[in-house]
């Protein structure tokens, strides 16, 4: 896996990162989307993860993007919505 896709969000885990605190989630086309609390400061940044079940075994996409907001409901309208975006565009190529 290329380092610059793990620095910038990308790859994929066979174990949830530890510490995370999902703030929501939704599935999406046979995806699990979850809004993962990540704080900036005193904001919280756009930060999610994408998960789904290939061959018996749980692959993960971790995504993290420049955005920040103060509001707990917005940061998991908009980590929902970028993961269907991210979904949409690329489907399962997301763990390879």
């Amino acid at each position: 896996m290329s380092f610059w896709k793990n620095l910038f969000g990308g790859g994929s885990s066979n174990a949830e990162p530890a510490g995370d605190k999902v703030l929501g989630e939704e599935s999406h086309k046979g995806f699990l989307i979850k809004a993962i609390e990540m704080k900036a400061g005193s904001e919280l940044q756009l930060a999610g993860t994408i998960e789904k079940e290939i061959g018996g075994e749980l692959k993960i996409y971790r995504f993290v993007r420049a955005d920040r907001m103060s509001s707990r409901e917005d940061l998991v309208t908009l980590a929902i919505a970028k993961g269907r975006q991210i979904i949409d565009e690329q489907g399962e190529a997301i763990f390879r």
